[in-house]
């Protein structure tokens, strides 16, 4: 009773002694949304630490969702607020005050793999909006802080499995959904359709929006921005000839992370470009792929530090249809986070585009080293430390600490 009566702090440790770190961020986001209470983000304090005010409510919830805590008093959480102001240390303060609102840019029809940061999201117990096509053209993305963009194919070449999966019902189920969306909104191809939404995503980075993406949505965003004005489609995916000189009309001005790539035009060859690092030149296995996390000046490099606070620096590699980035793509504008130097390959970029920012990161899903079309979705219960998975988390509870950056 004498220990609670003078603890006025819980803080939740993220570094190796933290039982379940995804769940962690379950509960910072939990404490901003239900409790309206804030939170504060310890960056580089034990690996990310967070602290809030004392609860028996979060003394519980915590208990519940297998969290490990520390009751600390006022005394000792003053101490640690010393510790990090001291500026020969590299950590810092950043006050959480708000719950972002989340969309997950995803079909609403289900698709034979899973999606890792929807995975995480269910599993951290932290709640977002399904939108799609429909919600983005009719000026939807307003509502939201934060949007992450799915394993989508915004060239419009449906993910390029025509050659392998073009008599699969799920393939067809997708194109159908697709063709249908296009004709609904007046577009003669899912092409125009998907150039059509990645301008309002633009958009929605312009006003100060917060866009994540994976995969394939990464570098084929891009790739559609710079092909505004060509046509890079082969017939099978929009029922004419692609334009000849389309590398040619490429404009990488318009592109949010990458230049000068080289379009992969091969209707056939599962790949878009060169901005994916070619898989069977990489060098590495299962157990040599491994990505390392710059490690940046807390008081500084706010931003960064945010989006790579871990409890390890050295990251497992996992591949996907978009498995790493081409440094040699990357514009010098943008943030390298993440990157396998040995092999010249990017693995988490992060950028600004007006009043918004956006965070690319390399792969499928950070526990299933090569995920194949059909598998069963990623347990989280028998990886609640994984570092990969915390990256996607760190980019959620970002928006609440860049408002408050903002604010003050």
């Amino acid at each position: 009773m004498f220990l609670l009566a003078r603890a006025n702090q819980i803080l939740i440790p993220m570094d190796e002694s933290q039982k379940n770190h995804l769940k962690s961020y379950g509960i910072a986001f939990w404490l901003l949304e239900k409790q309206k209470t804030e939170v504060t983000w310890l960056l580089n304090y034990r690996g990310g630490s967070f602290m809030s005010p004392y609860t028996n409510i979060l003394e519980t919830e915590c208990k519940t969702r297998g969290i490990s805590f520390e009751i600390i008093t006022n005394s000792e959480a003053s101490g640690i607020e010393s510790t990090i102001a001291d500026p020969s240390v590299n950590m810092n303060m950043v006050k959480l005050l708000n719950a972002p609102k989340i969309a997950v840019y995803s079909p609403k029809t289900k698709q034979p793999w899973d999606d890792a940061v929807t995975m995480v999201l269910s599993y951290a117990e932290i709640p977002y909006t399904v939108v799609f096509d429909d919600e983005v053209l009719d000026g939807k993305l307003v509502d939201y802080d934060w949007l992450h963009l799915h394993h989508e194919d915004f060239t419009g070449q449906f993910g390029k499995f025509f050659s392998s999966y073009s008599t699969a019902p799920w393939y067809q189920a997708e194109v159908k959904e697709g063709e249908n969306m296009a004709r609904k909104h007046g577009y003669k191809s899912v092409r125009e359709l998907k150039k059509n939404v990645v301008l309002k995503i633009r958009d929605f980075c312009l006003g100060g929006g917060f866009l994540f993406a994976m995969c394939s949505a990464t570098d084929t965003y891009d790739i559609s921005l710079a092909a505004q004005n060509t046509d890079i489609c082969e017939i099978m995916f929009d029922g004419d000839p692609s334009d000849r000189n389309a590398q040619q009309k490429l404009d990488y001005t318009q592109c949010f992370a990458f230049k000068n790539f080289v379009l992969e035009s091969d209707p056939y060859v599962y790949e878009f470009s060169n901005i994916d690092v070619n898989p069977m030149e990489r060098g590495v296995n299962e157990e040599t792929d491994l990505f390392t996390l710059f490690d940046y000046s807390a008081k500084w490099d706010l931003i960064p530090s945010i989006l790579c606070q871990n409890h390890t620096r050295t990251i497992k590699g996992f591949m996907g249809q978009t498995t790493a980035f081409n440094k040699e793509l990357v514009k010098s504008d943008v943030l390298v986070m993440g990157e396998n130097a040995l092999i010249n390959e990017a693995r988490y970029i992060h950028g600004s585009m007006g009043k918004g920012t956006w965070t690319f990161f390399g792969g499928h899903d950070p526990e299933d080293y090569q995920h194949l079309v059909g598998e069963q979705a990623t347990d989280l219960n028998l990886h609640p430390n994984s570092p990969g998975y915390r990256l996607i988390l760190n980019n959620i509870l970002f928006p609440s600490a860049q408002k408050n950056k903002q604010k003050t």
